[in-house]
């Protein structure tokens, strides 16, 4: 997976290019968690473009494992994009990103700003 290692609000955070091909498997999930450990990163932030429409679908599974994946590896995830629209249409993604967004370790953020603006309150 291609990205880049910033300092953002204090916090190691690998990047992940918006260009490439879609994270759908948690062998995906786990090659993109071997890229961020090459600079000790502690967050890794996600473009919404890089997910595709399958993993906001909560039916598919894809999310679910996916997000369970990195959870079972520790590793602290950002999906940075706006899915406002998709979450007005769908009252289990609704839950699921409000759900996520109460924790430490998966939050949904419409863009690189609102990312930072948490990391300087957890800071």
């Amino acid at each position: 997976m291609s990205g880049s290692f910033v300092q953002l609000g204090g916090v190691q955070l690998y990047e992940v290019s918006e260009s490439g091909p879609e994270l759908r498997t948690g062998r995906d999930a786990v090659d993109l968690m071997s890229a961020a450990s090459e600079q000790r990163a502690t967050w890794i932030a996600i473009p919404v473009a890089r997910l595709g429409d399958e993993f906001f679908e909560l039916r598919t599974g894809i999310a679910g494992e996916i997000a369970q994946k990195f959870a079972m590896y520790g590793a602290k995830i950002a999906i940075v994009g706006d899915i406002s629209g998709r979450v007005a249409t769908s009252h289990s993604l609704a839950g699921f990103v409000a759900e996520a967004n109460r924790g430490e370790s998966l939050w949904f953020v419409e863009n690189r700003q609102e990312l930072e603006d948490r990391f300087n309150s957890i800071g």
